[in-house]
């Protein structure tokens, strides 16, 4: 039987509320991994549910490093969400990817090493498939809603995940332009390794404020140019995203790579799982863990 689909958007800098739905709410949630960002906001469109969580929270006040991912997602899920649009703010590594644009992501370089990256470290351990980190379904209607609103797009990129909270050295950023990625943040990762894990579906739409630091005609990156970028990308989101409420479940799921990925995943032997690790992963893996 096919789950009832429910849409999440991860707010990312620039993006801390959604205007324009109705019966707006912001609820709080407990996780087994901690607080998440913020509240989640639920709100409707035409009937559709949909629950949002700014990823900084409002006012911008966690760094990326200190993001709790795993609450983020636990919440969402916990939600009933199944399907999940990250919306973040990238700088470009490419000539042709100029302020102002949306990439719609395919595929992730994780250079990040501070952080928690799986459900799956206490007894239990899973390897889930990242080959194909994103959604095809979720895309192709990002992609739509983009090009309905004559937002500028590419469609397909490799976003490079750096730490932070500082941005690239010279070398830094010319390195990752000779491995040919396309834009450069902190944040998606480990945010789509989770999403995986959770069995969720997951799209990227990276928002360029800047040509980071390699290319010579432009200042080096600093917030206040970002910023101006920022509350022009927001407004485009967010009418991105009330498109994307009205269509998305019109895209077919059926190959997704997220679709029951923890039946090929775990392979700690069931006898050694205790009722208190399988209760700690009831909301991300219920399903299996049965």
């Amino acid at each position: 039987m096919m789950k009832k689909r429910k849409l999440g958007i991860i707010g990312g800098s620039g993006l801390y509320k959604m205007d324009g739905f109705e019966k707006i709410k912001w609820k709080k949630v407990n996780t087994p991994w901690g607080k998440p960002s913020d509240e989640v906001l639920i709100a409707k469109l035409d009937k559709e549910e949909l629950c949002f969580i700014p990823r900084h929270g409002r006012g911008h006040k966690i760094s990326p490093t200190n993001i709790n991912f795993r609450a983020n997602i636990d919440a969402l899920k916990q939600l009933g969400v199944t399907d999940i649009i990250s919306v973040s703010a990238v700088g470009s590594l490419k000539e042709n990817l100029e302020p102002g644009k949306f990439v719609i992501i395919d595929q992730f370089i994780d250079r990040t090493f501070a952080r928690n990256k799986t459900f799956f470290d206490d007894e239990i351990v899973a390897h889930v498939s990242m080959a194909k980190p994103t959604s095809p379904s979720l895309s192709d209607c990002c992609e739509a809603a983009l090009k309905k609103l004559n937002i500028k797009n590419q469609r397909g990129g490799t976003y490079i995940v750096m730490e932070g909270p500082q941005f690239s050295t010279l070398a830094e950023s010319n390195l990752y332009r000779s491995w040919n990625a396309d834009v450069i943040g902190m944040t998606n990762m480990p945010e789509a390794k989770l999403a995986r894990e959770a069995e969720i579906r997951y799209s990227t739409v990276a928002m360029v404020t800047d040509y980071d630091c390699w290319h010579p005609e432009h200042e080096e990156v600093d917030v206040s140019i970002v910023i101006q970028t920022l509350l022009k990308n927001a407004s485009n989101a967010q009418n991105m995203i009330k498109e994307v409420i009205k269509t998305f479940k019109d895209y077919s799921i059926e190959n997704d790579p997220a679709n029951n990925c923890l039946d090929v995943a775990i392979i700690t032997d069931p006898k050694l799982r205790s009722k208190k690790i399988i209760k700690k992963l009831k909301n991300i893996a219920g399903r299996v863990l049965k």
